[in-house]
């Protein structure tokens, strides 16, 4: 909530939208640590550090290694290295772009989509959003797009 909100209410409704501010961000801070701590559990699991549990979650079609940073919320130089390891593992494949000869495309194995279901697979079951049901979580997933997709930091 910005400066110039909180100014144009009265004493009493800034105080109560600060609070639920500060209850908001404790919550959301709980539970991002929750999903962190599942994923890493998941990866242990499945042998693979949550960096590369991520980007299996992530590598549902073909896509350049720029592409898969911005859906890992990354770096490019993060992925490259990530990458690195998946492809030595057998799990991933560079292959040349359709359309732009400088371009690579990552795409998964026969090995990597079974490790890509299986990642799917275990980051589904003991999810802490299984707790909602799937209207909620839905309504979840708008209600953090929206959030996100806000200027206001």
């Amino acid at each position: 909530m910005n400066a110039a909100r909180l100014g144009g209410m009265g004493g009493r409704d800034a105080d109560v939208t600060r609070e639920i501010d500060r209850d908001v961000c404790k919550l959301v801070h709980s539970f991002t640590r929750r999903l962190d701590v599942h994923v890493r559990r998941a990866a242990e699991d499945l042998g693979l550090t949550p960096t590369q549990v991520i980007a299996l979650r992530e590598l549902s079609e073909p896509v350049t290694a720029r592409e898969l940073a911005v859906r890992m919320s990354c770096e490019p130089s993060n992925v490259t290295f990530v990458v690195d390891r998946l492809e030595a593992q057998g799990l991933v494949e560079r292959t040349p772009h359709p359309t732009d000869r400088r371009a690579k495309r990552l795409e998964l194995t026969a090995a990597g989509q079974r490790s890509r279901d299986a990642v799917l697979t275990r980051l589904a079951s003991g999810s802490p959003l299984t707790r909602l049901g799937v209207a909620q979580q839905r309504e979840l997933r708008e209600l953090l797009r929206l959030l996100v997709a806000s200027e206001d930091p």
